[in-house]
């Protein structure tokens, strides 16, 4: 239930939105006899209880925005007043009666913020925003009410130091701890006067993201309008996608761009404009930094100087510090050191791709130096002449129906898990895009949950894709449904829709992406912790999974099942799958170079006392002194980076993904190496068992080496990206 750990995580991912990031949990009964009576007179939908088949799902079809403000104020009330009762009753504290009964409040409150959710990531408008402005700080002194409330504290305390923590099991030891360290550092133990400051800090800041946030947004919401004579070299499925937005936003006969990755990637591979590749670019990349109304320079330095304020009131120097204790990586040295090590590999290799590029453009007679907005269309030209293929002849290939099929085809091999679609109006959902899936055990048809899918872009709705967890799972104290939780589980794209009667087909890094998040939905559907707070995660480590799970999309079985051509329906030619192995690491400088760049930046950014900063000027600066090369831009530049300002989730740590990814191909290694491969029964199960059902309620270190038998080493990740494995490793 209530997640004491993860809830700055939880907050931020309903303030403004996190990638990958578990939204909210199941609701249940409070479990005191003399518990604080909830909702019994409450007719807001968003406090009822969820009712209906699949132990309850959201009332979506009967949301509404009015309803969100007073809801999440009465769920806020009767979650501290729960939490009270906790902290005042008599006798010593224990296990059950502190850390437990904690697990079993707030049900109101996860109720609410699943709805806050919805209209955060999927459905926001200007009416919401409103709302979403109001209730920021309201959120914001709703969880220092409770990390501050010193009588609560107290017995958690009292528990963590007990002698009945000897006698619990491990997975209740770390519930203890983890319960126990967020109170910590979250100002618990500071005297009055700097926990005053530390909650007013909080308030501040939950403003400032949300505000953040909403300036992205509406650059995000910005279209480009081009007539179908500036279509040069796109592709059909592509103008047709971009002609029917055009057509729903009144501008019939012309070609909408959107101004979010899944639309400006294509545009800036295909477009022989070059003259509107830059125009593209720059709209995209100057998102937030235009120096009008949505400009988030200034409130970068803000949010920066009040994490380090916030820090220093916790004893530690700087806000990565702080941020990395409780992550695998520990340090933001150590983080560091493993960007360094790959950093000097991935700029050896664009400066080589950049070459390979300038050769062709010179070869055509183009008459151009290599630019950001050029790299994509001229490495389109290298892959087809080194390779003799093109990225659109591969996507003639990946249908999102059958990738779907793809990834479920996976779940059963590995997971044990069947998806079976439910009909229409089944269960309710937030938008006619939504579809949704019964999952069961496919070995003995028990039930595990819902996975939801929302894969369209639409106005309102952020950009990216991501997962997230409407209810998660849990084995201990659901007295509502009489035994294990359901899990309800989603996953949200921006595909740009086809055509009425047009499959919608997908380039071959949205087809991973897809696979990515996936992996999410699949961690969270195969949990087997008891209590909720173990669903949590660690943020260096919970890209782990996702990612590894990618690596099944380019196993046979799913090619010689799922890769059938949209048109034809025959199987993709093993000439070009040959080719696609071949150029597995194809690119690979422009894609670690632009997310190192990223991840370098916001951990720096974050190792300074950032006292009259100029975002702008550090940003130049700092890349300048890595050598950055000047064809390259950094995936998320500062005044559009929202994992880092939108919320807290990657704050000091989107380099976890890197860290994730040395992990995934030290086991990818492992499956490649198995007797069956990546279907290999035995690794498979282990996989499951150590990997994706434990969640958080072991040290991910200790899973990892409970899983591949040590701990995992970096040489396989430079092989994976055609690097220089240096000697030794």
């Amino acid at each position: 239930m209530y997640r004491i750990h993860s809830l700055t995580l939880a907050l931020c991912a309903l303030l403004a939105g996190c990638d990958s990031a578990p939204v909210t949990q199941a609701p249940a009964a409070p479990t005191l006899a003399s518990a604080t009576p909830v909702s019994s007179k409450s007719t807001n939908v968003m406090l009822a209880a969820w009712v209906g088949d699949f132990g309850g799902t959201p009332a979506f079809d009967q949301m509404q925005i009015a309803d969100l403000e007073p809801a999440v104020k009465e769920a806020i009330k009767a979650h501290i007043a729960q939490l009270d009762q906790i902290a005042q009753q008599p006798g010593a504290a224990s296990f059950e009666n502190t850390v437990v009964a904690m697990e079993k409040t707030g049900e109101l409150v996860n109720r609410a913020l699943v709805y806050f959710s919805i209209y955060s990531g999927n459905l926001s408008s200007p009416e919401f925003r409103e709302v979403q402005a109001k209730l920021s700080p309201v959120l914001a002194e709703y969880r220092n009410k409770i990390t501050q409330n010193s009588a609560l504290f107290a017995r958690v305390k009292s528990v963590y130091n007990s002698a009945e923590m000897a006698g619990l099991k491990p997975d209740q030891r770390r519930l203890v701890t983890l319960v126990y360290d967020q109170f910590v550092r979250s100002g618990a133990e500071l005297n009055v006067e700097k926990a005053k400051r530390y909650a007013a800090i909080d308030t501040e800041l939950a403003g400032l993201y949300t505000k953040f946030q909403n300036h992205v947004l509406a650059d995000e919401e910005k279209y480009l309008y081009l007539s179908v004579k500036q279509a040069g070299g796109l592709p059909e499925s592509f103008v047709s996608g971009a002609n029917a937005i055009a057509t729903s936003k009144g501008q019939a006969g012309k070609l909408a761009i959107v101004n979010t990755r899944s639309s400006i990637d294509p545009f800036l591979t295909y477009s022989t404009e070059r003259d509107l590749r830059e125009q593209v670019w720059r709209a995209y990349y100057s998102r937030g930094d235009n120096g009008d109304q949505n400009d988030n320079n200034a409130l970068i330095s803000e949010i920066l100087k009040l994490r380090h304020e916030r820090s220093k009131l916790l004893g530690f120097a700087n806000y990565a510090q702080w941020r990395l204790v409780d992550r695998m990586a520990k340090t933001p040295e150590r983080a560091m050191a493993l960007m360094q090590a790959v950093w000097p590999a991935a700029i050896a290799r664009v400066k080589q791709e950049v070459s390979d590029m300038q050769k062709i453009a010179n070869a055509a007679g183009d008459k151009i130096t290599i630019e950001p907005w050029d790299y994509r269309y001229y490495a389109e030209k290298v892959r087809q002449e080194r390779f003799a293929y093109d990225s659109e002849a591969v996507k003639q290939y990946l249908n999102l129906d059958q990738l779907t099929e793809a990834m479920f085809y996976v779940a059963g091999e590995l997971f044990d898990f069947k998806f079976t679609a439910l009909a229409p109006g089944k269960v309710p959902v937030y938008h006619p895009d939504v579809r949704v899936w019964e999952v069961t055990r496919l070995s003995n048809g028990v039930p595990v949950g819902l996975w939801y899918l929302d894969p369209y872009a639409r106005e309102g709705k952020r950009s990216g894709a991501w997962a997230s967890s409407y209810r998660s799972h849990q084995t201990q104290g659901n007295q509502a449904q009489g035994g294990p939780t359901t899990v309800l589980s989603s996953n949200n794209s921006n595909f740009i829709k086809a055509a009425a009667g047009e499959p919608l087909l997908v380039s071959w890094d949205d087809a991973k992406t897809f696979f990515h998040e996936f992996g999410h939905a699949l961690h969270s559907l195969s949990s087997t912790v008891d209590y909720d707070t173990l669903n949590g995660g660690v943020r260096d480590y919970t890209e782990f999974q996702s990612q590894l799970l990618e690596r099944w999309l380019f196993t046979e079985p799913v090619i010689n099942k799922y890769f059938r051509h949209a048109k034809t329906g025959a199987p993709m030619p093993a000439e070009l799958v040959q080719k696609l192995k071949n150029a597995a690491s194809f690119n690979q400088g422009f894609g670690t170079t632009e997310y190192l760049a990223s991840s370098i930046i916001d951990l720096k950014l974050h190792m300074i006392d950032p006292t009259n900063l100029d975002p702008d000027a550090f940003e130049r600066g700092t890349l300048t002194q890595l050598g950055m090369p000047k064809e390259v831009v950094m995936r998320h530049r500062t005044p559009q980076f929202s994992h880092v300002f939108a919320n807290e989730g990657y704050a000091a740590g989107y380099y976890g993904y890197l860290w994730a990814e040395v992990l995934t191909a030290d086991a990818a290694e492992a499956f490649a190496g198995s007797p069956g491969g990546f279907y290999d029964k035995t690794l498979g199960k282990s996989m499951v068992a150590n990997l994706f059902s434990v969640r958080n309620s072991v040290d991910p270190a200790e899973a990892y080496r409970a899983f591949r038998g040590r701990d995992a080493e970096i040489a396989p990740l430079l092989r994976d990206r055609g690097f220089p494995v240096p000697e030794g490793k």
